[in-house]
This record gives structure tokens, sequence and C-alpha cells, in this order.
């Protein structure tokens, strides 16, 4: 695998594509970003397992909280959402569902991972609001 800086600066370049400063979007830790796509935030996270030769790439999205009322029916929903997405999948992490697609850093492009973002950041953008209204009665301020 290569260096994981070169992973670092693809990402950088991909956010200067998008009319975006990266040092404005960079985290806490080397390899992670921050930034918007429309209503939803976006976090890529660039890392390397340690002690092993493989690297990878995720990037996802808060799209909507849990709902208190009618869990049965909002699964059933995200069941039904995800069989229509290409290439992500939403998942549950605690309290939230998240957009979210992953992939090893090994042959990874710049086309790709800017593929990556945008189907992320598009269907979050999309389903966030969608989601927000309906299972909590209005779009909830981030």
């Amino acid at each position: 695998m290569e260096n994981l800086e070169v992973y670092y600066q693809m990402v950088e370049n991909i956010i200067r594509d998008l009319g975006v400063d990266p040092e404005l979007c960079k985290g806490a830790k080397s390899g992670q970003y921050d930034l918007k796509k429309g209503s939803a935030s976006v976090w890529i996270d660039v890392w390397q397992v340690e002690g092993d030769n493989y690297g990878y790439i995720q990037i996802m999205a808060p799209v909507v909280e849990l709902p208190p009322n009618n869990r049965d029916i909002f699964y059933a929903e995200i069941l039904e959402i995800n069989h229509k997405l290409y290439g992500v999948g939403m998942t549950k992490y605690e309290n939230w569902i998240y957009m979210k697609t992953i992939r090893e850093l090994d042959g990874l492009n710049e086309k790709e991972a800017m593929a990556m973002f945008n189907r992320v950041g598009n269907y979050a953008d999309e389903y966030d609001d969608i989601l927000r209204t309906k299972y909590h009665g209005a779009i909830a301020p981030r």
C-alpha cells in the first residue's frame, strides 16, 4: 500500500475541486475531514489498520436520529430505501442512521473517491429531510 499521505492529498484535491478549502475541513486526526453536501454533513476518514498493510477510506453522513415511535415501520422503510441505493448503504450506529460507504485504499483513484463522496452526499442530502420530516414531524436543525 502507498503512504497514507498520498490518499490524504487525493481527498484534499477532491475537496478543492468542490470549491472548499481543505484546511477548513480537517478533523482532529490526520485523514479526517468534515464538509457539507447540501443539508448533509459528510465525514471522510482515511486510515490504516495498525500492524496491517491495509488502508481504508470511509465516507459517511448522519441522516436521521432514530424516531421515538413507529420504529418497526421506520426500519422497514430504511431497508426499502437501501434496496434502491447504489454503492452505499444506510447503517445504524447508536441512535442514528448513517449513509455509508467504505473500501480499501489500494487502487483508489480521485474519480472513484469523488463518486463515493457524491453518492453519500447526494443520498444523505435527499433522505435526511424526507426522513426527519416523516418521523420527527419537522426538519430538525443540525
